[in-house]
């Protein structure tokens, strides 16, 4: 007997655009719903994906890339209440219409929040979806095409949900970090440290890494870059693996022009009784968990973990009853080599683990929709657990800088007993409680490096940077080269961590010179 308030997730759409041309009509609200009638329509239910559609009482949108980064600003304009415009489309009337905060862990996030509606009986069918339009909307500017994707389905504005708060802190914007591509390098150095590995042979490992990403990317249909790419074009610079922030080349860092979108639903069994959805379309969430780690990077006690990982995973795979041996796949969120390699560890995961540690072939190959990936690992991840009844799969889910987390773990084995999970202020509590790093302000004197990075314009590398640790004090603090190209060379290629150096105040920043 299952009991009938079980969460359970019964449709799965994804879709990718490699060619379609841009057009006002499939606006990114638009690409939304056609990824929602998709996921109706794999439910199979017996009244019809169309009048299933009717009945969703819960929607929630990924924000869109176009909402939050003045680098990817859409000039086709938007939907002043994007959940509304998607069930307006579905002709539904939903009691609640979400539109989340950034953060890549929010799709899971949100199939964990809504699992708990469902069994509380609260909510009888969430939809979740997003979709990204940064191909079409890069080839409309070039060829100075005319796109209007505003509009205004009235409903008023939207509820937020998720955490607003900047991923960064004054001190490290002040230095000018700001952006993934500045603070996941940085997070790859620390671990590369930790390893004791030189640049050239991490640089090898982060290949082998990526290259079964890569693998599992050619085989599937729906990923952008199939090519398949070997470790070491993944891990050699060339015309078509220029650096962009070092120690990462171009295909090491997630795609995000692309055109992808996905949907998932979400419901008790109940309910899929009612509505003549079959059983075999049933996916179980096991286990869950979300946790956020020391929020401010340069903070953190050590750049190489993330707790909040761990504990993640622990805590889904003790309410699954299982261990990490029991996981026949993996999606680990693959936005940079740092995400994954600290996943693995945090996990229990060995580097030579031969189980999938992705099912789509990660954000570099994949593709990269901003919020909206974890969408498509968890779409595909119910597509793998179906095709083999009774596996397990883990998907991970990680927004900002390492730093907001999420778990699931899926399986078409029903859960027993009342589905109910642990609440998860009890794990929040015990990430707060951990020792933070006090970072100096303004430091002075002698210090040593403890990682670094070097960004790169289009053609030549521009800026160092350094996160250290003062002689005097073991404060940390956040430092940049002065303007002084012979240094950023050097850092190139000559090995900095540990390395000595001063840091002073210049211009309203701290500047480093090596001893």
């Amino acid at each position: 007997m299952i009991d009938p308030r079980t969460p359970i997730l019964v449709g799965a759409g994804q879709i990718t655009d490699t060619v379609g041309k841009p057009s006002s009509e499939r606006s990114r609200v638009a690409f939304c719903a056609e990824a929602a009638n998709q996921a109706l329509e794999d439910t199979q239910a017996a009244i019809g994906g169309h009048a299933l559609g009717h009945l969703v009482d819960a929607i929630a949108v990924m924000e869109f890339f176009s909402d939050i980064s003045p680098r990817f600003a859409s000039p086709y304009g938007r939907s002043s209440n994007p959940p509304q415009s998607v069930a307006n489309r579905l002709h539904a009337d939903p009691k609640q219409l979400l539109y989340t905060h950034s953060g890549g862990n929010m799709p899971q996030y949100l199939v964990n929040k809504f699992a708990e509606q469902i069994a509380r009986g609260e909510t009888e069918l969430a939809l979740i979806c997003g979709a990204e339009l940064l191909r079409s909307t890069q080839n409309a500017r070039r060829a100075n095409m005319k796109i209007d994707w505003n509009e205004d389905p009235g409903g008023g504005e939207p509820t937020r949900i998720g955490d607003p708060r900047f991923g960064f802190s004054e001190e490290e914007a002040r230095h000018d970090l700001r952006a993934a591509i500045h603070f996941y390098p940085l997070l790859e150095n620390a671990i590369r440290g930790g390893l004791k590995r030189d640049v050239g042979s991490h640089m090898k490992a982060m290949g082998r890494l990526f290259e079964r990403l890569a693998a599992v990317a050619k085989d599937n249909p729906l990923a952008t870059r199939r090519e398949g790419y070997n470790a070491e074009a993944l891990s050699t610079i060339s015309p078509d693996n220029r650096w962009i922030c070092f120690p990462y080349p171009r295909l090491m860092n997630a795609n995000a022009i692309i055109d992808q979108a996905a949907a998932v639903l979400v419901t008790s069994v109940e309910k899929a009784r009612e509505w003549g959805i079959p059983q075999d379309r049933w996916v179980f969430l096991h286990g869950c968990a979300d946790g956020t780690d020391t929020w401010v990077v340069s903070e953190r006690e050590k750049l190489d973990a993330s707790p909040a990982i761990r504990g993640c995973a622990r805590i889904a795979l003790d309410m699954a009853g299982k261990k990490v041996s029991d996981i026949d796949a993996f999606d680990l969120y693959s936005c940079f080599p740092s995400a994954v390699e600290v996943a693995m560890t945090e996990i229990g995961i060995a580097e030579d683990d031969s189980r999938p540690i992705s099912v789509t072939g990660g954000l570099p190959f994949f593709g990269g929709p901003g919020n909206n990936y974890v969408t498509h690992s968890i779409a595909e991840m119910m597509n793998v657990v179906r095709a083999k009844p009774g596996s397990f799969g883990m998907v991970t889910a990680n927004g900002n800088y390492l730093t907001k987390h999420s778990a699931g773990l899926y399986s078409t084995e029903p859960t027993k007993g009342a589905w109910k999970r642990e609440d998860p202020k009890k794990f929040q509590a015990e990430l707060d409680a951990l020792p933070k790093r006090r970072v100096a302000t303004k430091p002075t004197g002698t210090g040593t490096i403890e990682t670094y990075c070097v960004t790169y314009g289009k053609d030549a590398p521009e800026r160092g940077y350094i996160l250290g640790r003062l002689d005097s004090t073991g404060d940390r603090f956040v430092a940049m080269t002065p303007d002084d190209p012979a240094l950023v060379a050097d850092m190139l290629t000559r090995e900095q961590l540990g390395r000595k150096v001063s840091v002073s105040e210049s211009g309203g920043r701290n500047v480093f010179q090596p001893l």
